[in-house]
């Protein structure tokens, strides 16, 4: 098996220093979408044992935000990066051409800078909301979910520019890592939670993928690097949202 893809990803999407011999060549690297799911399982994976380590060590209350530091630094800041540059953006009011420009300026408005804020806010409420019962599913679910929303968008949306940072998703694009994103999200949720909260849990999710894609369609034709990032900031709540809802509703 070429695993040159993955560790193509994995350097990419975190801040792991994967050799770059590793990563093989230009295709590799272009194949790399493929594997977004699996990388998502490892932060997953990493988050649940930063977990146990933490709260052997600490209140609950510090780990909460530790927890969501150490998710903002395994991606080196990427995906807040582009979430701001999205608000930005979108909430403009300009044109298509003048709202892709707004994305290339590296600096943060006012509209940026609020949005970093809300989503970092509304997850940390939510971690502090989640009941323990469920703890380490979800905190295994929501990387999962925001890497596979990355190989979702880019393969069923058009990019937006004539090249960028993630002009690279649309070569090598194949029939499968749609479909495969969809089935890895759907098994872990169900063997994590069972049948019938992992398929809610699941259809949250991909509604919720399939509204920011449509939204971001139709303002800019596609996506870009930063919509990706926004994408997969904003879905990696989701799991999290969909599951403080169920229990407060007393359906889990």
């Amino acid at each position: 098996m070429n695993l040159k893809p993955f560790f193509s990803a994995l350097r990419f999407l975190t801040i792991v220093p994967i050799p770059e011999s590793w990563c093989g060549d230009e295709d590799d690297f272009y194949r790399s979408p493929d594997w977004y799911p699996l990388v998502g399982l490892c932060l997953g994976l990493f988050l649940v044992l930063l977990d146990m380590v933490l709260r052997w060590l600490l209140p609950l209350s510090v780990v909460n935000v530790l927890l969501l530091v150490a998710m903002i630094a395994v991606s080196g800041a990427l995906h807040l990066d582009g979430l701001a540059d999205s608000a930005d953006a979108f909430f403009s009011s300009r044109g298509r051409e003048q709202m892709l420009e707004i994305m290339k300026d590296s600096r943060s408005g006012p509209m940026g800078v609020t949005a970093i804020v809300l989503v970092l806010l509304l997850k940390l409420m939510l971690l502090i909301a989640l009941p323990s019962a469920w703890r380490w599913q979800v905190l295994l679910l929501m990387p999962l979910c925001g890497r596979c929303s990355l190989a979702l968008v880019s393969s069923w949306l058009p990019y937006s520019r004539h090249s960028g940072t993630a002009k690279f998703s649309e070569k090598q694009k194949n029939s499968f890592r749609l479909p495969i994103s969809l089935a890895v999200m759907l098994f872990v949720a169900f063997i994590l939670m069972g049948w019938s909260a992992g398929v809610v849990v699941f259809g949250f999710v991909v509604v919720s993928i399939w509204l920011l894609g449509r939204y971001s369609r139709r303002k800019i034709g596609g996506f870009t690097g930063d919509t990706l990032g926004a994408t997969c900031e904003l879905v990696e709540m989701v799991p999290l949202l969909a599951v403080v809802v169920l229990v407060h509703m007393g359906w889990m």
